[in-house]
């Protein structure tokens, strides 16, 4: 059957309005029958309990051309237009609302875009500024309007400004296509047709036409809520079974590398964190604390007392600890700590399969593989020990894609609004990470852009636009956090980290400590810490690497690829470097950056880290193009090879160890009477990057009593540098050498005047010294200093020194 338009009207209880919508159509079909052709006329009874089957069965014995298709009850517009659709035969296909408020002479105008603009579809919109609205709602009803097609616009079909009008001119088979994959019945059809056309490919057109609102109408305010929530239903639609056993594996993954926390968070500590691990929960608990108590999350004098902690220049990760706040007061600073390590490592992963899948590959598989390795790779690894802040990155794909989608110039300002935003929110999980995938795509745009000069001059206007609109919605919003690290109470210039802080080029060849094939004796040698092995790739792996670049190197985005991972490997050995097995020094391209602002703060060696997503990607275009090839043994051979380059850097569990217990003079309180207000407690020796028990005892007690010293990131000297702790005084660095040496020194007059002049610039309540190594040899040294043996209180040795209660 040839037809060439067709018009599908869903009607419902329409006895009144149906009768004159049916022959105003036919009137006009008829008018032009060399333009319209063959047609048919779909009336879709959707239950109706009034007249309206008898007026179209009617009105259909005096025109064949009328069809009538029938519902088993009433199930909404959706369910209507849906029945209606699959029943046309027509070359274009016309659906429109029973009521006419948008007259069928408008089909004119809609047909002619169809045809001259090369459209899928062309859709009547009130919103368009040639629009004539000839009978308006009632304001609040217009207000509700469209602020629901605002919201509507903004989850699901963004750029489309009137998805609701009811008058839309499609392609036939494309609209047939669309109807048998929707679902929804209500009036979220039109969101749901509308997002399959956008998913297609399928362009859409908006058209403004005539419009008047009809009395009668069964279009309600609250209808655009109920397609809000239509709208969930569609997003979870879209959602893969693929998708969710994905997440579901990367979660496993996750937990399995942190059963050893999850199984005693009471008293299981990651061995190779350090004093991280008390720091980032002393971190998670006093943000909770300050924001329950309506206090500056951007400050404390917890730490460092008196002169307190800038916690907006330290990584307190505001953007989760704030929100995970009742968390964190409910079940307490660890649960907060294993909670945000495992969900971020899962997200981070599940963000980078997001956007391989939607950007680089067919196969979902190939993208879980890479989207994997990316978050799952040894130097990610390596931080996951001790560093949330390099761990949760599942922002970065995010503001990659939003950046592409910026290059496309669909809807620069949109995009550039969201870029914004999503910047705001990566710079309150980590400003450190956010500067390195900035450097990360800019040495991937530059790369791409004299591979593809064509693209770089398309997107180079959108794209800037798009920035200027980010930084114009970013920079106001973290004027205020950005001003108080940087010149607020305690801010510092630049951290000091010293020299020798880049890879050695055997850094990318050898097994990370926690690979499967790793070692501790391979990798510490050529790491800072266990908590900083940045690279660590495995030979392996950079030998798979360079075959996929050298096999798929005619695609432009894998010269690209390339050209970033080695760039950033380079960068990241630092202003200098020795070429193994010489002695020969050479200067490395990190010189030139390692003075100037920002990057003067930045480890240079974590610089690799660019290096992990790059790897993915390019692992996930090899798998994904191997997954297709019909050649069985190049696809074996090709997937074998893959494999042998990823077991060896599996990652294994993350090792635990029983954390010292907490003095009962802490959690009995027993403390609150040495103290009297503005006194703090000083511990032997002072908590510091080295050992920083103290604020275990404070976090997991309520934070209860402020301390001298601490672990955090402060300004030291008269150019403010940053270092690690508290500004170091001669007491508390007599204190630290006795604990590594353990031996008494000779304490004279000029230690104990120095002692007590130090003891009142920490304005100290109370010495406490609990047990731990060489803890004699700190005793009789603090017996020495302030003259007096100490007392044996709730299992730690006291000195009252409260200075109201000396002077007593």
């Amino acid at each position: 059957m040839s037809v060439d338009l067709s018009v599908v009207v869903p009607a419902y209880n329409e006895e009144d309005r149906l009768g004159p919508t049916l022959d105003a159509i036919c009137a006009h079909l008829r008018g032009e029958p060399g333009r319209w052709g063959e047609w048919e006329l779909i009336v879709v009874d959707d239950g109706s309990t009034d007249g309206t089957a008898k007026i179209a069965k009617d009105a259909s014995a005096e025109e064949p051309r009328i069809q009538i298709v029938s519902g088993d009850g009433n199930h909404g517009k959706g369910s209507a237009l849906r029945l209606g659709v699959l029943a046309s035969y027509g070359r274009r296909v016309l659906i429109t609302d029973a009521d006419l408020a948008t007259p069928i002479e408008e089909l004119d105008r809609l047909d002619k875009q169809l045809a001259a603009e090369d459209s899928a579809a062309a859709i009547g919109s009130r919103a368009h500024p040639d629009s004539r609205i000839e009978v308006h709602q009632r304001r609040s009803r217009e207000w509700l309007g469209r602020m629901g097609n605002r919201l509507i616009r903004a989850v699901a079909v963004p750029g489309i400004h009137d998805t609701q009008c009811g008058f839309k001119l499609f392609d036939g088979d494309k609209a047939r296509a669309a109807f048998a994959d929707s679902r929804l019945d209500g009036w979220g059809i039109d969101v749901e047709i509308l997002r399959f056309f956008r998913r297609e490919g399928w362009p859409v057109t908006e058209v403004p036409v005539r419009w008047s609102h009809q009395a009668g109408s069964k279009v309600r305010p609250l209808d655009y809520g109920r397609v809000l929530l239509e709208l969930v239903r569609l997003r979870a639609r879209a959602v893969r079974p693929v998708d969710i056993l994905v997440t579901g594996l990367f979660l496993l993954a996750s937990v399995l590398l942190y059963k050893g926390l999850w199984a005693d968070l009471d008293r299981g500590y990651l061995a190779d964190a350090g004093s991280d691990q008390n720091q980032w929960e002393w971190f998670f608990a006093v943000t909770a604390d300050n924001v329950a108590h309506l206090r500056n999350p951007l400050f404390t004098t917890l730490q460092g007392y008196p002169d307190g902690v800038n916690l907006m220049a330290n990584t307190v990760m505001l953007g989760l600890s704030v929100p995970l706040t009742p968390l964190t007061l409910l079940f307490g600073p660890t649960v907060t700590w294993a909670l945000v390590l495992t969900l971020g490592l899962t997200a981070t992963a599940t963000a980078w399969y997001w956007l391989i899948a939607r950007r680089l590959t067919t196969n979902r598989w190939a993208a879980a593989i890479g989207g994997a390795f990316a978050a799952f790779a040894p130097p990610m690894i390596s931080h996951g020990n001790a560093h949330p802040n390099f761990l949760v990155l599942f922002m970065i794909p995010v503001i990659v894609d939003r950046a592409l989608r910026l290059c496309e110039g669909r809807n620069v300002v949109r995009d550039g609004v969201l870029l914004g935003l999503f910047a705001t929110y990566q710079i309150f999980l980590g400003e450190e990470p956010l500067l390195l995938a900035a450097m990360g795509m800019l040495l991937f745009a530059l790369s791409y852009g004299l591979v593809r000069r064509d693209v770089a001059r398309a997107a180079t206007r959108p794209l800037l636009r798009g920035l200027a609109v980010a930084a114009a919605v970013c920079l106001p919003l973290v004027a205020f956090p950005l001003g108080w690290q940087f010149f607020g109470p305690q801010s510092y210039t630049s951290v000091l980290h010293g020299d020798n802080m880049g890879n050695s080029p055997l850094a990318f060849l050898e097994f990370a400590g926690r690979s499967l094939m790793g070692s501790d004796e391979g990798a510490d040698p050529l790491a800072f810490n266990r908590t900083e092995q940045n690279a660590f790739y495995g030979w392996p792996l950079v030998a798979l690497a360079a075959a996929i670049v050298v096999r798929l190197w005619r695609v432009a985005l894998v010269k690209a690829l390339a050209f970033t991972g080695v760039a950033a490997a380079f960068l990241s050995l630092g202003p200098k470097f020795r070429i193994p097995y010489t002695d020969i020094v050479l200067t490395g391209p990190w010189r030139a950056l390692a003075h100037q602002p920002l990057f003067e703060s930045v480890i240079e060696s974590r610089v690799a880290l660019i290096c992990a997503p790059v790897l993915g990607v390019l692992i996930a275009l090899a798998v994904d193009r191997l997954l297709v090839t019909r050649e069985r043994v190049h696809r074996a051979v090709g997937l074998a090879a893959v494999a042998a380059a990823l077991v060896p850097v599996l990652p294994t569990p993350y090792p635990v160890r029983e954390r010292a217990e907490i003095p009962a003079f802490v959690t009995e309180g027993m403390y609150s009477a040495y103290l009297s207000e503005g006194e703090s407690v000083v511990t032997v020796p002072l908590p510091s990057p080295g050992s920083a028990e103290a604020l275990h005892w404070q976090s997991a007690t309520g934070l209860g009593f402020p301390v001298a010293g601490g672990y955090f990131n402060g300004p030291w000297g008269p150019d403010r540098m940053g270092i690690y702790g508290a500004t170091p005084r001669h007491t508390s660095n007599l204190l630290n050498d006795v604990r590594g040496s353990g031996r008494v020194p000779v304490i004279g007059p000029n230690w104990q005047a120095q002692a007590r002049g130090d003891l009142a610039a920490w304005r100290a309540g109370v010495v406490v010294l609990a047990p731990q190594y060489n803890d004699a040899a700190l005793y009789a040294t603090v017996e020495k200093l302030l003259g007096q043996p100490g007392k044996r209180v709730g299992g730690v040795w006291v000195w009252d020194v409260g200075a109201e209660r000396m002077r007593g």
